[in-house]
């Protein structure tokens, strides 16, 4: 019997074909997920990498908001021209404190895992009041109404408890000092700035004018300036073993 034959008698008998069917499911989700269990971490421990600051977790979640990730990814793939037009590769390390993950689909917009530290503050704020006016071909919708709605963090230590219930590292301490910390990223002369670079190594302490409180959109522009700015890539090596 030749194997066309064969094939035509697992079409014909839907019984059979399930039961082939479940069998090629099985071998082919043991050949991805055995190999897992040799390892000790499918993520490879990277240096500067740790969970975002309150204000940059208040900005990430107003990006998500805004959609932002339904035109940017942050997902930099190792192909030359991907490389040499945004920079080094996105490491797995670089998302570990992203529930969920913003490596995006499609790019109608650039990729933003390496924006931070790009542009100017200044920049950021009249792209976001109206891309045209920086990048004329841009389709990307205004976003000046951010500027008036302020940013409450009251509720802050909740919102990171919630992410420690799924993974994230935050401690006691990072918790209990949640709403300083956010008062303290947007002053550089505050108080508390030396206990937040302690906590959030690299944080990057925003000039924004606090009088009226700090606006969903300087808690963005945080955030968006600390994309790929924790890793020092040129001291990074890749563990070749893995």
């Amino acid at each position: 019997m030749s194997i066309l034959e064969k094939h035509k008698i697992l079409e014909k008998n839907a019984s059979l074909l399930l039961v082939f069917s479940f069998l090629v499911v099985t071998i082919g989700g043991l050949v991805e997920i055995a190999p897992l269990f040799y390892l000790q971490n499918t993520i490879e421990k990277v240096e500067g990498m740790r969970p975002y600051s309150p204000m940059e977790l208040a900005g990430r979640d107003i990006y998500i908001r805004e959609g932002c990730y339904v035109c940017h990814s942050q997902m930099i793939r190792p192909m030359r021209d991907e490389v040499e037009r945004y920079g080094h590769y996105s490491l797995a390390a670089e998302s570990m404190y992203d529930h969920p993950f913003q490596w995006g689909s499609k790019r109608t917009g650039p990729d933003l895992a390496r924006v931070g530290g790009r542009y100017s503050d200044a920049w950021h704020v009249h792209h976001l009041r109206n891309p045209q006016s920086v990048v004329p071909e841009s389709v990307m919708p205004k976003y000046a109404f951010l500027e008036r709605r302020m940013v409450d963090p009251t509720y802050m230590a909740d919102k990171m408890r919630t992410h420690v219930a799924v993974g994230v590292p935050y401690t006691d301490e990072m918790i209990e000092n949640a709403v300083a910390d956010f008062n303290a990223q947007i002053d550089p002369y505050a108080d508390g700035v030396d206990g937040l670079l302690e906590r959030y190594p690299g944080a990057q302490v925003r000039n924004f004018d606090g009088n009226e409180g700090i606006s969903e959109m300087d808690a963005l522009i945080a955030y968006l300036q600390m994309l790929g700015t924790l890793v020092d890539f040129s001291t990074f090596e890749p563990d070749a073993s893995r």
